[in-house]
């Protein structure tokens, strides 16, 4: 069995690993596709290197069919097809204990602290499984775990139909955000530099704001008659948008922070504390958030098409890597099933981000 494993400094290389038989309360999942995410590409970039345990194999974002059964497992049949809620808490931490238990402050992420889907087998605890509907395509059926991102952060805005809603970054998360958004009501405007972008998500009905070209305190001022947005997601990361995005909305507006700040950044307080604002973190999701996503892709509400750039078998992770890294695609799949690419057609099998070493 073949494995894509993060091995340090950038670098993914192709492994041959043991399908790992599964345990009492565990499944063993033939991995059909892995997408490739924001989070990984932190990784790669050494951003979680105290996290990882190397070589890692990364991936959280999949979806498969089960293959086989542990001791004890019996809401589950061989055949199911399933995506991964992939959370592993304690259930003793303070957190857990107040029911919390998705920020666990023990938490292991299973795709980060422990090994993850980018291998054709992966074992798993079954209580971590989600059902898919049998007749959902698995390509779209990867996008349950980013659309469980986005059921989350609207949810945790506090989102009312009717609502002015400014998300900042129109990247993978920032358009099922504002799908999201959308599809429960809210009035949505996309702010995104990328022009390629811009224009898929124009095709999607949004109204997208160049912030070069456009004021974009000045249009959404004037937008909402004066007031602000309701609600502001960061879902871009950058430094520029944290500073910027309070002037954004209104009055007891809220701003959802989603976008990884792997550095601290300023923020205008004064601004904060002039129109008495909430920030609110939002950090992965709860099953209820997967169950919804798994009804929101099935229905068609989530863009399939227009994310999934291509798909890309496992021994081409590194060069999926490399093109999302460059800005070169929405989403890339990983097809964990698929037959090695020939030889003559085979890019580098290492992926090396600018200022790293092999």
């Amino acid at each position: 069995m073949q494995a894509a494993t993060y091995t340090g400094n950038g670098a993914i290389t192709l492994s041959e690993a043991e399908p790992q038989a599964p345990g009492a309360g565990q499944v063993q999942i033939a991995v059909v596709y892995t997408g490739i995410c924001g989070t990984d590409l932190h990784v790669l970039h050494g951003a979680m290197d105290a996290r990882v345990t190397f070589p890692a194999v990364l991936g959280h974002e999949m979806s498969g069919v089960i293959a086989a059964l542990g001791d004890g497992v019996t809401d589950w049949a061989v055949g199911d097809h399933v995506t991964v809620m992939p959370l592993d808490w304690c259930g003793d931490c303070p957190a857990c204990r107040a029911g919390n238990q998705h920020i666990c402050q023990n938490l292991n992420f299973i795709g980060i602290d422990s090994p993850g889907s980018l291998q054709a087998s992966w074992t798993v605890p079954a209580d971590t499984l989600v059902r898919l509907p049998a007749d959902l395509r698995l390509d779209y059926a990867a996008l349950v775990e980013p659309s469980a991102v986005a059921v989350h952060d609207v949810r945790r805005s506090g989102l009312v139909p009717g609502e002015k809603v400014v998300v900042i970054g129109g990247g993978p998360i920032g358009v099922l955000i504002a799908t999201t958004a959308r599809h429960f009501g809210g009035e949505v405007v996309v702010i995104e530099l990328d022009a390629t972008r811009r224009a898929a998500i124009a095709d999607l009905g949004f109204t997208v704001l160049d912030p070069i070209a456009v004021d974009q305190v000045e249009w959404v001022t004037e937008w909402t008659a004066g007031a602000g947005a309701d609600v502001v997601f960061e879902v871009s990361g950058a430094a520029s948008a944290v500073l910027g995005a309070t002037a954004l909305a209104k009055v007891r507006g809220r701003l959802v922070v989603v976008a990884i700040h792997p550095t601290p950044r300023p923020i205008d307080l004064q601004r904060l504390f002039w129109r008495e604002l909430t920030i609110i973190g939002a950090r992965v999701y709860e099953r209820v958030d997967f169950e919804t996503a798994v009804e929101l892709v099935a229905a068609g509400v989530i863009p399939a098409s227009l994310l999934i750039t291509r798909i890309e078998p496992l021994d081409r992770t590194a060069a999926a890597f490399a093109a999302l890294g460059a800005g070169d695609a929405l989403k890339i799949l990983i097809d964990c099933q698929a037959a090695p690419t020939a030889p003559d057609d085979l890019s580098a099998l290492t992926s090396t981000p600018a200022g790293a070493s092999k």
